[in-house]
């Protein structure tokens, strides 16, 4: 049966061995008690762990007790056909490989074996040699998937704990807050589109993009912030866009940019208003064409990125004030979320409290604090013009300086009141009826023009008429 003068003297341990605690499982399957004692010999001394069965029976028990890598499989067993065993491990184990033997072979046997799933075919009687290289080969996969596994959970353990990270931080019951989450979780699944999300200070602008590019299919890639209005001047163009070794002083090395740094993944513009002009018309191409090229090259490279941005202010406002350029402002506004301030959602200060109130308690290795009734009652009459972000630090500090075991309003250390704004707008009235009152007058001063109106006030045309629509400001019949 075995050519005794095939020697495995060549064989390489360090190509075929893992470590001895990560050692491939093998399992022989043949009724040849002496063939299946000679190949485990084999594999001991090639730092495998083999496992002999006689029995169909025999095999199923140990395939049911340790995890096999790999089947050597006799297709002519007693009493059954290796080929229906071949067909129910594929099902039951479809990761195990699975090499076929046997002393009968014909070509009809071999190609139903491939067809159910088997790796390889060796006819007996066949050397070492023959068996070695097929395993080499079998290895090789199973490592390879081996590591794939690895990577797999590893990337699947940082998503849920990022996943997890975010889902904390995202604490909230009142309408307005679930409404911007749900935007969120529809913007996920439109990986191609661009997101603008708006907000005071300090609401979380950065959070719901996390949440954005970590519940969509680029979840798996680099996610990275940039705040707009950290870059200098100098730098804002190679910092996007990278740059090549010598293009300038200082350029020691290539440096890839952070367009092409998010391939397959999202880049969070965080302070978007605050963006020069010189680079925005940049972006916008690059936005647009999903092609760059690095400072002091030539050859233009292919990304494929997500633009979530974030801003404070007005983006239409700077628009109008030419901060801002119009084209940039719809390429990025293909989707807008807005999260409203804390103060116009009181019911969520309380769960956003007892949060963190956990967090910090548990970080300063402090117990667990109650807050009173009354504290919860005084926090929500406050204005917090810092948002969630000053709600995070006042928690923080009280936790730190706290002596008892209870919170109370004095421990925040707030003034827990609203600014009396009637008697300003009873001088000065509403800003917006202000605003329509001017436009009103302005149209007919100049008998329904717009460009002439939009003159008079200051203002773009084009401003104008998306005022007019905002605050549904008519012409007349006679629009000139």
């Amino acid at each position: 049966m075995w050519n005794e003068h095939q020697t495995h003297s060549g064989y390489s341990k360090g190509e075929l061995a893992m470590e001895r605690k990560e050692r491939i499982k093998i399992l022989i399957l043949d009724d040849e008690k002496q063939f299946t004692e000679e190949l485990s010999g084999f594999f001991l001394d090639s730092e495998f762990e083999p496992f002999e069965a006689n029995t169909a029976s025999e095999g199923k028990k140990i395939l049911g007790s340790h995890e096999i890598d790999l089947l050597i499989l006799d297709v002519r067993l007693p009493g059954v056909n290796g080929l229906d065993i071949l067909k129910e491990v594929k099902v039951q184990y479809p990761a195990m490989e699975v090499i076929i033997i046997s002393a009968h072979g014909d070509m009809d046997t071999v190609i139903k074996a491939m067809r159910l799933g088997a790796f390889d075919y060796l006819r007996k009687p066949f050397r070492f040699i023959d068996i070695q290289i097929a395993i080499e080969r079998t290895q090789k996969y199973l490592q390879l998937q081996r590591k794939l596994k690895l990577m797999e959970e590893k990337n699947s353990l940082i998503s849920k704990t990022l996943e997890v990270k975010i889902d904390r931080q995202f604490i909230g019951v009142s309408p307005q807050i679930l409404e911007v989450f749900e935007q969120a979780i529809t913007a996920a699944n439109y990986p191609e589109a661009n997101v603008l999300i708006t907000g005071e200070s300090g609401t979380g602008k950065e959070n719901i993009a996390r949440i954005i590019h970590y519940s969509s299919p680029r979840k798996d890639h680099v996610f990275c912030a940039v705040n707009s209005s950290a870059i200098t001047d100098t730098l804002l163009e190679s910092e996007f866009f990278g740059h090549k070794k010598g293009s300038f002083t200082g350029a020691i090395t290539d440096k890839m940019g952070y367009f092409e740094v998010c391939h397959q993944g999202t880049l969070f513009l965080d302070e978007i208003a605050d963006m020069p002009l010189n680079l925005q018309a940049k972006i916008l191409r690059a936005t647009e064409e999903k092609v760059i090229t690095r400072v002091g090259d030539t050859n233009q490279l292919r990304t494929d990125f997500r633009i979530i941005s974030a801003t404070n202010f007005d983006l239409e406002d700077c628009v109008d004030k030419k901060k801002f350029r119009l084209d940039l402002l719809h390429r990025l506004n293909t989707l807008h979320i807005h999260i409203p301030a804390l103060r116009e959602r009181p019911e969520d200060i309380k769960p956003l409290v007892t949060h963190f109130v956990a967090v910090y308690s548990a970080k300063f290795n402090k117990p667990k604090l109650q807050v009173t009734k009354a504290a919860f009652e005084e926090l929500e009459k406050y204005e917090f013009p810092g948002n969630v972000r000053e709600l995070r630090n006042m928690t923080e500090r009280a936790i730190i300086l706290s002596k008892g075991d209870t919170l109370g309003i004095a421990d925040f250390r707030v003034k827990p009141f609203k600014p009396a704004v009637s008697s300003a707008i009873e001088e000065f009235g509403n800003l917006k009826a202000n605003e329509i009152k001017m436009i009103r007058k302005a149209l007919q001063s100049c008998r329904y023009n717009q460009q002439a109106t939009a003159d008079i006030l200051g203002i773009t045309r084009d401003a104008l008429i998306r005022k007019m629509k905002k605050y549904e400001i008519s012409l007349t019949k006679n629009e000139v």
